[in-house]
């Protein structure tokens, strides 16, 4: 895990004493809510329906135990006991008061974390696979060229008033679970013949008002350009980027009409200027940063660990769990668990402090101090013991953190929607708890298999319904709140936007719709090892249209 030096320390203390500066002058009437907004933008701060929100950046997702209980200690002493975590990897606290925020963020400095650059037309919170550095699959731990584009975009003098927000994600592993296809740039590490490691650059991915999935612009980027091939990308979005029209602003919109081969020409020739200038950083920088992430020192352990397997064998419930939230580790004897904050009838993403603080005692005990967060709002252990999977499993049971749902229906993903949002067009959270209560029967969400339900309260899209195997987006007609349907989306290598089924279902509807659209594909399975996107992808939307509107 990276550590602060001594200018990174320096120079978030100074931005938070010239947010509190900025805050006393909001107060006191010195400078306007309208003076006042880019201020508190570029620190994290939104002013919503109710409160203030804060946005806090977890970078690449990745958590110490005592930066986790720090974010507990926060939920207790500025907000209402509880946080939100989100598709990005970051955390929100929905609120906190304007005169408390400098001293939140000062306590948030404590431990080396921050909000700079969570809002804004800047380049955002950098993210990257939950798995990474324990994923058998991983070509290279992502993290590490991650940290380096946090370093380098973090108030970059040409980057930091962009056309639009800006979004990055990288995966080490050719199985995606960062969702690069859908970010304005994303990075897929890859080999060359020779073997070499590099990345795949993926431009123009996006969801919101116009989804689209991002184009690959070079197949191949030898790993040591990262950085300067990154600024040309960012010049050529920054010189041609649409700034009179914000629904056109964003680079998949450049890309799009530019067309993907040309736009990969321009940068080329942006990049052909700078590429051997000091832009990347010297092979002694890179191995500094690196070695931050080198492995811990696992145990030497067998892979076949009788204990776990007698306890699985024992135990039906701890075997469901094990089955749905444990992922395999590449150090043998270890695995990774998913925590859910999914619950029956909870609100997705959301943990109260206790928790937090049940996750940070957990992690030192049994995960080496480390904790992540998921783009699908849970946490994650990655370095857990298979010895100690059945004590660290009754442990969640008890703090009420041991649903056995990741990756089935009952682990929604959904925006905070129209109960929070000034954004919003319609409720995402009764909605999802409502899906949550209907389809509570673990043994059913088992039997239905691997389904991703996501929900947005507007066209913004921030509970990535385009991407999701079922899609939901919250409509207003004429002051009711309604749901448009979308199936067969996916965030995974295999990207794609999910397809309207029809005309939108209202709310009392809805869960109904949700039922007919499961019970549809359980009808038309070959048998029960094809998954839903499997079934949507083979039979397409007919089906599934005419036992919807046949039945509402």
């Amino acid at each position: 895990m990276y550590r602060y030096d001594e200018f990174d320390h320096r120079f978030v203390a100074q931005r938070v004493e010239q947010f509190r500066d900025q805050v006393q002058r909001r107060l006191s009437g010195e400078l306007s809510e309208d003076e006042f907004k880019p201020l508190r933008l570029m620190n994290g701060l939104y002013l919503q329906l109710h409160a203030y929100m804060l946005r806090v950046a977890i970078p690449y997702g990745t958590l110490s135990a005592k930066q986790m209980r720090k974010l507990a200690y926060i939920a207790r002493r500025y907000d209402r006991g509880f946080g939100h975590f989100t598709t990005r990897q970051n955390i929100q606290y929905n609120w906190p008061k304007l005169n408390e925020v400098p001293d939140l963020l000062a306590d948030l400095a404590e431990v080396e974390m921050h909000a700079i650059q969570t809002s804004g037309n800047c380049i955002r919170n950098v993210t990257a696979d939950h798995y990474a550095g324990v994923a058998g699959d991983e070509i290279e731990d992502p993290r590490v060229y991650a940290e380096m584009i946090r370093q380098w975009s973090t108030l970059h003098p040409e980057f930091s008033f962009l056309p639009r927000k800006f979004k990055v994600a990288i995966t080490g592993s050719p199985n995606d679970r960062a969702a690069v296809r859908v970010h304005d740039i994303g990075l897929r590490m890859v080999t060359n013949e020779a073997g070499e490691p590099g990345f795949e650059v993926i431009v123009g991915g996006g969801q919101g008002r116009t989804p689209i999935i991002g184009a690959t612009i070079r197949k191949f980027l030898p790993k040591q350009y990262l950085l300067s091939y990154l600024e040309a990308i960012l010049r050529v979005y920054n010189m041609l980027g649409r700034r009179d029209n914000i629904y056109k602003a964003r680079i998949k919109i450049l890309v799009k009409e530019t067309g993907a081969e040309k736009f990969a020409e321009l940068v080329e020739r942006e990049w052909q200027a700078i590429k051997d200038t000091p832009v990347d950083l010297p092979d002694a920088e890179v191995e500094r940063i690196a070695a931050y992430f080198a492995p811990p020192a696992y145990q030497t352990l067998g892979a076949y660990q009788p204990s776990f397997e007698e306890q699985r064998l024992a135990d039906r419930d701890f075997a469901a769990w094990v089955r749905s939230n444990v992922a395999a580790h590449k150090q043998p004897g270890y695995s990774i668990v998913n925590i859910s904050l999914k619950p029956e009838g909870g609100v997705p993403g959301d943990a109260s402090a206790d928790q937090m603080d049940l996750v940070a005692d957990l992690a030192d005990r049994y995960s080496l101090s480390e904790v992540r967060v998921s783009h699908m709002q849970n946490l994650v252990l990655p370095d857990v013991r298979q010895t100690d999977l059945y004590d660290l499993w009754q442990a969640l049971v008890e703090g009420e953190l041991a649903t056995a749902n990741i990756g089935l229906l009952g682990d929604i993903i959904a925006c905070p929607g129209l109960d929070y949002c000034n954004l919003a067009n319609a409720r995402s959270i009764p909605v999802s708890q409502r899906i949550g209560r209907r389809f509570a029967d673990l043994k059913r969400q088992h039997d239905i298999g691997e389904l991703t339900l996501n929900i947005s309260g507007c066209i913004n899209a921030c509970g990535h319904h385009h991407v999701g195997h079922i899609g939901l987006l919250g409509v207003d007609k004429k002051g009711e709140e309604f749901y448009q349907i979308t199936l067969g989306g996916r965030r995974d290598e295999q990207a794609s936007v999910g397809r309207i089924v029809g005309p939108a279902f209202s709310t009392d509807q809805v869960v109904d719709a949700v039922e007919t659209i499961v019970n549809t594909y359980l009808d038309r399975r070959v048998d029960a090892d094809e998954r839903f996107i499997d079934t949507v992808g083979r039979i397409g939307l007919e089906p599934f249209k005419e036992d919807l509107y046949a039945t509402h």
